[in-house]
């Protein structure tokens, strides 16, 4: 009871400093309010704002946390801190790196293979550095958490893996965030299966989901988007909090990471989610209708000695 209490106050911290650091930003933004401003797929403006509150709220959330769990003995204000240090080493680093591409990269390469590409031809772009940095920042963290080689590798490849996913699905409103609460709560559920097994407890999923839950309502309302620095931030601190699972369910997770990044070079995220309904209604729920389309217009001739006007066929469907 007392770790769900602690887990729900933390929650709490964390989306309160969620909402907070987005007003502060929005009134105050770094570079000004064009360095943040992009335009979304309906060609409106929105804010990647959204993505260094969300960081910001969650990484005070998992300290509070720590602070919560760290009453009881030193040996558990020890095993709390270091969890702590391990989730927010795990924000911070891939909110940075991804708030560096977010400002100074371009869309001229994209993916694994756009960005290798470039380096092969001996073009360093923001992207890989930013791969490389996150791919730092996953080590970084797994030996924070602990555990042998083995652990160390499958827990590093789950921070990296976990921020590149996610920021994958950040193409439409509200779709990573619900990625987000989907993995969250699947990395829960395994953790309750095997409680005795070390490392992060199950409730280290709560901060980074309460900060991007409080501003869910922006995301949907496409006014703002989590961008690379919130879409990275939020998924490695869930590949962070996936740490404490056993290590079977942890490779597994590693594996689906792996094999999800490698389709995304060759299918389409967006096409595949249109053409599954249920993944479809999903991802539409609680957002802005879509647009619909120009209505197509056709020449029609109307006769000799007439010019030739035309009729308005109604939107497709």
């Amino acid at each position: 009871m007392a770790a769900v209490a602690g887990a729900g106050i933390s929650g709490l911290a964390a989306a309160g400093a969620a909402r907070l650091a987005y007003s502060a930003l929005n009134r105050y933004p770094p570079g000004g309010p064009k360095a943040w401003s992009r335009t979304n797929h309906r060609g409106e403006p929105v804010t990647l704002l959204e993505g260094p509150a969300a960081a910001c709220g969650a990484i005070a959330g998992a300290l509070a946390q720590a602070g919560l769990q760290s009453a009881a003995s030193p040996a558990e204000a020890r095993a709390a801190w270091r969890a702590a240090a391990a989730i927010t080493v795990a924000g911070a680093g891939a909110a940075a790196f991804g708030a560096y591409d977010d400002l100074a990269g371009s869309s001229d390469r994209r993916g694994f293979r756009g960005h290798l590409g470039a380096l092969r031809q001996g073009e360093v772009t923001t992207g890989a550095v930013k791969l490389g940095g996150i791919g730092a920042t996953g080590l970084a963290s797994a030996a924070l958490t602990g555990g042998n080689a083995v652990d160390f590798v499958i827990n590093a490849g789950l921070v990296a893996g976990f921020a590149n996913l996610l920021n994958l699905l950040d193409l439409r409103p509200g779709r990573a965030i619900k990625a987000a609460v989907a993995s969250g709560t699947l990395i829960v559920l395994s953790r309750s299966l095997a409680p005795d097994t070390p490392g992060l407890a199950g409730t280290a999923v709560v901060p980074p989901l309460a900060a991007a839950l409080a501003l869910l309502p922006e995301d949907l309302g496409e006014r703002a988007m989590l961008g690379d620095a919130g879409a990275n931030a939020l998924g490695a601190m869930l590949g962070a909090a996936a740490s404490g699972l056993p290590r079977s369910a942890r490779v597994a997770l590693l594996a689906g990471t792996a094999g999800l990044t490698a389709a995304s070079e060759k299918v389409s995220f967006t096409a595949v989610i249109g053409r599954t309904p249920a993944l479809r209604r999903l991802d539409l729920l609680g957002r802005r209708p879509p647009s619909p389309p120009p209505p197509i217009v056709i020449p029609v001739q109307r006769g000799a000695g007439h010019a030739a006007d035309t009729d308005v066929a109604p939107p497709r469907e």
